[in-house]
């Protein structure tokens, strides 16, 4: 089982860069985009009618704003749209699919960029996403949960961890809340079961010729239970064509669903 993730700072733009004749030519079978950042009325055909697959969107009542999506060949055992919180759902963050022998998720973490207040419902989405990880991590069905968390957990996650470990996406309470997600719920980096190389980044901010210097960021991730480390078969980051900000993670699984 292959699965695509990406955030695609906008499905409409990520289309007209052609990231769904990319996709296409993947052979993949699960896709999960974040921030599409349109109605699904908006959409275009490359988005709703990708040859093989059926999408599953959940829009954020804001128009233009964050949304996410799952695209599957497979048709799921069922489809879940809301994490149960209104303040969050209307921002539409999360979609599941549940496949019977796996489930999986895209989700979308709030960024703190634009400041502290931002900040304090990024880190209040945080703690609460957190039951509902162990919930999952515990209910004994194999998960892969995909998505721009906006963390960047480990200093080798970031080109420069002394200057960005104090700002957001890197600051020490957002890397604390991962090493709770790993070391006390057992969730497992699925990129790094295979590939433990530095400078492996899936984010670039708008700098000055920071993606041509891979002056990146990891804060891309498939985030899977432990019984399938085993099943982890390989991982890339898709980087010879931009199709957004971010760059499309790519893991096979030795699954079948």
């Amino acid at each position: 089982m292959r699965v695509i993730s990406l955030n695609a700072n906008g499905i409409r733009s990520a289309a007209r860069r052609g990231f769904f004749a990319w996709a296409e030519s993947e052979e993949a079978d699960v896709i999960c985009l974040q921030e599409t950042r349109a109605q699904e009325h908006q959409l275009p055909p490359e988005a709703t009618m990708l040859s093989g697959f059926t999408p599953y969107f959940v829009d954020a009542s804001r128009r233009g704003y964050s949304g996410v999506g799952l695209y599957s060949r497979q048709e799921p055992v069922s489809v879940l749209r809301s994490l149960g919180w209104d303040d969050m759902d209307s921002e539409g963050r999360f979609v599941q699919a549940d496949f019977g022998a796996v489930t999986v998720a895209s989700l979308y973490v709030p960024s703190g960029i634009s400041g502290p207040a931002r900040q304090a419902f990024k880190m209040s989405f945080l703690e609460r996403l957190l039951a509902v990880l162990a919930r999952l991590r515990h209910s004994g069905v194999a998960h892969i949960v995909c998505g721009d968390f906006n963390i960047a957990h480990k200093p080798i996650d970031t080109y420069n961890f002394a200057r960005n470990s104090h700002v957001t996406g890197s600051l020490p309470e957002e890397r604390a809340w991962m090493d709770a997600l790993i070391e006390r719920l057992g969730w497992i980096d699925a990129f790094r079961v295979v590939n433990q190389e530095t400078k492996q980044y899936t984010w670039w901010s708008n700098w000055p010729a920071a993606w041509e210097r891979n002056l990146g960021w990891r804060i891309d991730y498939q985030m899977i239970t432990p019984d399938l480390v085993p099943r982890v078969r390989r991982a890339s980051i898709y980087k010879e064509a931009r199709f957004s900000d971010h760059a499309p993670l790519t893991i096979d699984y030795d699954i079948s669903i």
